[in-house]
């Protein structure tokens, strides 16, 4: 068993590294003391900055009467033979990370847990605290209680002004499901200003607005920058003549890196297109199959046009990733290969996860239980309020872009999906996409109406739909 020795009492033996961030602390589970806990350990140039920013975010929790794992220990090691600072906590028995919980409770667990976790961070905002870091896993959850985690992220105000308190507040709303809040919002700003102490909530109409930019500004970053780069989820190569974003989660697959090996896949693989822009094939690989995507250059002139220009593979990657970030599905990305001449860009391919499943012309086809049709029509129909919220638009809604999965809908071929910022042009994009999805039924008066009839009821307003001129035949 791996141990952490310390400088002035017994070493804490290790069962599990929880969590580790390279060059600045490690985070441990095991015993110290016949004692079950969480170790904190601080390494690197600014370990000590850092050990007392937790202790000190600590001290005020407990100062302010705040639930949070005790501190039962302050210590010194080392790591790789250089000075090391150590926080030891007492582990809460039966508690389990609200982001964990949040990914596998109903509706009503959901709700009961955002309720909690907003009543604690009311509670942060009364005694003129914030959590920088405001994500829910550094929150720990018992059958009663939830327990505030990660005192490097808070901090104390003389007097915490309104504004900030409502930014923070945001925050943590921007990381629930888009749905759950817009059905929510209401009672989760009623349950924060009953802990305050105030009659009404001020500024209504501004946490909305808040929630939203926070939640795009969010998932662009991951989307749109930390996935073309190192980290914990990807991996990148970078070779003379290609660049490669592998997924951290299939790194074990052995994928070719060279276009010519890439090539050659595909042509021993079964074609599901074969088109002049792009071509589509179903390989294995390693026992796995995945489905392989390669957009072609056309001729010379298509190739300059491109040269300079994001590939479109890029664009799938980034937004699969995006979209599972926010809890829509579509199957998981594995790679990302460019073909590069002194970055300048050439044939690109994108490489995801296969899913066996029907298109959703062909799951209601083949469906003949009327109720499990009626519950598919609801999914999709919140699959589109979903992408309206959140202000995405696809771009191509033909059945064949989305699979079934059960009555769960699933998008794929991404490339033209778009995250927009100005509300016009992504309701612009979105009537587009209902239209699009709309004529898919042109010929099934049942399934257009059913549709018709989902939407009204989703899209209370009607607007988009008005916009589309979508009615009944």
């Amino acid at each position: 068993m791996q141990q952490i020795l310390l400088n002035n009492s017994e070493p804490i033996l290790v069962d599990e590294t929880v969590r580790t961030v390279p060059h600045q602390r490690i985070v441990v589970r095991g015993v110290w003391n016949g004692q079950a806990v969480f170790a904190k350990v601080f390494y690197g140039a600014r370990a000590k900055q850092h050990y007392l920013r937790d202790l000190s975010g600590v001290n005020y929790l407990v100062a302010a009467n705040i639930l949070t794992p005790s501190l039962l220990h302050k210590d010194e090691s080392s790591v790789d033979g250089v000075l090391a600072y150590v926080l030891i906590f007492t582990a809460i028995p039966d508690a389990v990370n609200t982001e964990q919980l949040l990914a596998t409770s109903s509706q009503q667990g959901r709700f009961d847990l955002a309720v909690k976790l907003v009543k604690v961070v009311a509670s942060h905002h009364q005694a003129n605290l914030l959590q920088t870091d405001l994500y829910p896993k550094n929150f720990l959850a018992t059958t009663e209680h939830v327990y505030t985690i990660d005192g490097d992220g808070i901090r104390h105000y003389a007097k915490l002004d309104q504004k900030t308190a409502l930014q923070n507040l945001s925050l943590l709303l921007s990381k629930f499901d888009v749905l759950d809040i817009e059905y929510w919002i209401d009672d989760l700003l009623a349950v924060y200003a009953q802990t305050r102490d105030w009659k009404t909530f001020p500024h209504r109409a501004t946490v909305p607005r808040l929630v939203n930019a926070y939640r795009q500004k969010i998932a662009s970053m991951y989307a749109d920058k930390k996935v073309f780069r190192q980290c914990t989820d990807i991996n990148i190569h970078q070779y003379r003549h290609s660049f490669i974003a592998w997924a951290s989660a299939y790194s074990s697959l052995p994928i070719p890196p060279e276009i010519k090996q890439l090539d050659a896949l595909i042509a021993k693989a079964n074609l599901l297109k074969d088109g002049n822009t792009c071509t589509v094939a179903l390989a294995k690989i390693d026992d796995t199959d995945v489905v392989v995507k390669r957009y072609n250059i056309k001729n010379v002139t298509h190739r300059l046009s491109r040269m300079f220009r994001q590939t479109r593979a890029s664009i799938s990657w980034a937004n699969a990733y995006r979209l599972n970030f926010l809890g829509i599905n579509t199957p998981k990305p594995i790679a990302l290969i460019e073909q590069r001449d002194f970055y300048l860009r050439g044939k690109a391919y994108f490489l995801s996860e296969y899913v066996e499943a029907p298109d959703v012309a062909t799951y209601f086809a083949q469906t003949q239980d009327p109720a499990l049709s009626d519950e598919a029509v609801k999914e999709i129909v919140q699959l589109f309020y979903r992408l309206y919220l959140l202000k995405l638009s696809h771009g191509d809604m033909k059945f064949s872009n989305i699979k079934m999965l059960g009555i769960r809908p699933m998008l794929i071929d991404l490339d033209s999906m778009q995250q927009h910022y100005c509300q016009y042009f992504a309701s612009k994009a979105h009537v587009k996409d209902l239209r699009r999805f709309m004529r898919n039924w042109k010929d099934d008066t049942s399934l257009y109406n059913a549709f018709l009839q989902a939407f009204k009821v989703v899209y209370v307003d009607h607007s988009p739909l008005k916009k589309a001129k979508i009615s009944s035949d």
